[in-house]
């Protein structure tokens, strides 16, 4: 269990990054979380690995408190690893040999058989003998997962892990990955703005503003009930629309949030668009269209003609 309890930290004097987060995690969960750009993402996954002293609070995996460069002389909790964006491989060795970086070479076999699994699961197997400064950013990042995972950590602490990989590779690794943790128990906390990340393969969601914690629930629940625009909007395109356009929804509030693909074309509604364009999305387009001072965006199998004035209805 990883337990993060009422943490507040700042780079500098009265400018605070984090405030009163607090949050458990049992072991062996996925977690994503995610917020807007400098909202402290990376410096909360910095903070649970034991990079930067606290202002306030206190981190535990299990019962034993995790602390940071005051405490330590190398900072770094043991039981984690944290694979940062800049890879922190070392380029004149080669991908087997930075993979190999923890493991004993007293078991030499052993050592071996298991460069070999991280490199297939990686799909780097090609690569094995090849120096690091010369691959891609893409597969440079591969090999840093890789070795993050040789002496299997109990969590795995992921910023941003899959932002260089094209997405040929992006979703089997994805796959690969994730399967792996979770056949291994391994806790597995990512840095994201990649909304497949959030709702394929975590369990749990944590949504960061601007240095506070303003939501954590299971991912799905998340995304189907989100409390406000901005939790929303990190999962794509959304519409905040007044409730009295749809006397059939039971809304208390004066709007309610309505994802694009939940607005279907109606010829019998009195919700009225205009269209101003069509979006290719491969399965479908993306509409934007105009009602009053409003705009408004919902799915369609084809694309419409601008200036076309449309009903809609939620489906």
């Amino acid at each position: 269990m990883l337990r993060v309890q009422q943490i507040s930290f700042s780079y500098l004097e009265n400018t605070p990054i984090l405030k009163d987060i607090s949050f458990e995690i049992p072991q062996g969960t996925h977690v994503s979380i995610i917020g807007e750009s400098g909202c402290g993402k990376s410096t909360l996954l910095k903070l649970i690995y034991g990079l930067h002293d606290l202002d306030k609070g206190e981190i535990f995996w299990n019962d034993e408190q995790i602390l940071g460069p005051a405490f330590h002389l190398v900072p770094g909790f043991e039981r984690m690893k944290y694979v940062a964006q800049d890879f922190d491989l070392m380029p004149y060795t080669t991908v087997a040999e930075n993979i190999g970086t923890y493991l004993s070479n007293f078991y030499p076999e052993e050592k071996q058989q298991r460069i070999n699994e991280l490199l297939a699961m990686v799909e780097m197997s090609a690569f094995a003998n090849t120096k690091a400064k010369l691959l891609s950013g893409g597969q440079q990042q591969r090999v840093a997962l890789a070795k993050a995972l040789a002496r299997e950590p109990e969590v795995l602490l992921l910023d941003e892990p899959f932002s260089h990989i094209d997405n040929f590779r992006k979703n089997a690794l994805r796959r690969n990955l994730f399967n792996y943790l979770k056949k291994e128990n391994i806790t597995c906390i990512v840095a994201t703005h990649d909304r497949t990340d959030a709702l394929s393969f975590a369990n749990t969601t944590i949504v960061l503003k601007q240095g506070e914690l303003i939501a954590k629930s299971d991912s799905k629940d998340l995304y189907n009930n989100p409390p406000n625009k901005y939790v929303a909007s990190l999962f794509g395109e959304v519409n905040e629309l007044p409730a009295s356009l749809f006397p059939e929804k039971e809304a208390s509030p004066e709007t309610i949030l309505v994802y694009p693909h939940q607005l279907k074309i109606s010829e019998t509604s009195d919700f009225k668009v205009t269209v101003r364009q069509s979006y290719f999305k491969g399965s479908h387009y993306l509409v934007l269209a105009k009602y009053e001072k409003m705009i408004v965006f919902f799915e369609h199998s084809e694309a419409l003609e601008k200036e076309v004035e449309v009903g809609l209805e939620i489906h």
